[in-house]
């Protein structure tokens, strides 16, 4: 019964080619002036101010895509189709910037189709108005009613437009660079095309596919590890400096605190000098009779120590910041249930297991997953301690062993203009970091038990 009243109320809704037909034959003639030119409706109708400003902005709008705005629009489907040539004085198209230019003409279309919607709905308001008898609103009215119940829309319109040109733009302008061959030997003035090309190298079995199962696997091993480190270093020192019998607590306390208030690069710039090949660590050990260690060098051998020393720089500079909060979050922790449990019988492991551990995963879930989000996107730590390494390494396309995902991005587009694929990768990162989040989160107790801890 409910499929079929379903589909009965699909066949009785009229399709948009119908009501546009409607539109067309039962509307006044001001609300079809109003569809034709902005603004055009309301003049008819005695709103001088508001159909002067929609007709303004009709005159801009109309001014802006002859002028450049559907000549961007079809260079963004093109990129491009002359190229330069030096010796006759052709400067030639720009694929890059005929692809930005191109987006921010299709986000403006967009913008002047909203604004013709809300020009044609507001003449059709006004001829009911008329219709039923009342006077068409003055300006001051309309603004009085727009302050009034659509206050939201008039408030939130600026700060739309500011994100959707500075940060919804850029990002679609990444995404769409992916899906073109950009890069490589296909940079101004060369031409460059929409292509799957980028992708076809990531995917396949290639040195960049190759380079790419490599650095994704220690990418997820890294992010997962130094999340777990941070956590459990941070919750060890917390209920260490929270018993009772330590003294001088606060003064403990306060040495992970000042390694937090450093600035991170001065930290990550004096490890790297101290295990560098003349460090203090590597005179100690020559000192003590023993052969230096090639912890940050280009040699087969540092692997394992660079990526060790890297995870141990990051739980010297974030494991305070874990520690502060379990801090706070072991005090709102009532001592009846330990004393409840000591009762029945529980060990201090079973205690911690069973009643520290699930209330402060509970209250950190969305910091671990944040955490884990900014560890797989970790730059700075293998950029300072181990940077410009990557031509060294036969079996790698521009990059390390250390290289996380994010620092072969970097290298590809920023050092070696491989554009498409670094828009390619961090699309991938994208994908991985968000579908792992949320899945962690909808699947947690944080998300499904909220209840159980209040």
């Amino acid at each position: 019964m409910t499929v079929n009243n379903t589909q009965k109320k699909r066949a009785r809704s009229p399709s948009v080619l119908t009501k546009l037909a409607a539109f067309a034959v039962w509307s006044p003639l001001p609300v079809k002036l109003s569809a034709m030119i902005w603004g055009l409706g309301q003049l008819i109708y005695g709103q001088i101010t508001k159909g002067l400003m929609l007709l303004a902005a009709f005159a801009g709008v109309l001014w802006f895509f002859i002028s450049r705005g559907f000549r961007d629009i079809a260079g963004f489907f093109t990129l491009g189709t002359v190229r330069e040539n030096l010796w006759l004085g052709v400067p030639g198209d720009n694929s890059m910037r005929m692809l930005i230019l191109g987006l921010f003409s299709l986000f403006a279309l967009g913008f002047a189709f909203t604004v013709w919607y809300t020009n044609v709905k507001d003449a059709a308001f006004t001829a009911r108005r008329v219709e039923r008898g009342k006077k068409p609103r003055s300006f001051r009215e309309s603004a009085a009613a727009l302050a009034d119940g659509k206050f939201h829309a008039a408030a939130l319109t600026v700060p739309v437009i500011g994100v959707a040109i500075f940060s919804i733009l850029p990002i679609v302008f990444m995404i769409l660079i992916a899906f073109t061959n950009m890069g490589g030997e296909i940079v101004h003035p060369a031409l460059a095309e929409w292509s799957l090309s980028a992708w076809n190298k990531i995917l396949s079995f290639g040195k960049v596919g190759a380079t790419f199962v490599k650095i994704l696997g220690w990418n997820a091993e890294w992010a997962i590890a130094s999340t777990a480190v941070n956590f459990f270093g941070g919750l060890l020192l917390a209920l260490l400096l929270n018993k009772k019998n330590v003294r001088g607590s606060k003064i403990w306390r306060a040495f992970p605190i000042i390694a937090y208030a450093v600035p991170g690069f001065i930290s990550m710039l004096g490890f790297k000098f101290m295990f560098s090949q003349s460090g203090p660590v590597n005179q100690m050990l020559t000192a003590s009779g023993r052969g230096a260690i090639f912890f940050l060098s280009n040699v087969e051998s540092a692997k394992w120590w660079a990526r060790g020393i890297g995870l141990f720089v990051y739980a010297w500079i974030s494991t305070p910041s874990i520690m502060l909060m379990t801090t706070g979050i072991l005090s709102n922790i009532s001592a009846d249930l330990y004393e409840a449990a000591s009762i029945d019988g529980a060990t201090p492991f079973k205690q911690f297991t069973k009643i520290t551990l699930p209330f402060v995963v509970f209250s950190l879930t969305p910091v671990l997953i944040s955490q884990f989000v900014g560890n797989f996107n970790n730059f700075g730590i293998f950029f300072f301690l181990r940077g410009g390494l990557q031509s060294n390494y036969a079996d790698y396309f521009l990059a390390s062993d250390t290289d996380l995902l994010i620092n072969w991005l970097y290298n590809l587009s920023v050092n070696n203009n491989y554009y498409s694929i670094g828009a390619a990768i961090s699309l991938m990162i994208f994908v991985i970091t968000g579908v792992c989040s949320l899945a962690v989160y909808v699947n947690s107790k944080a998300y499904k038990s909220e209840d159980t801890f209040r």
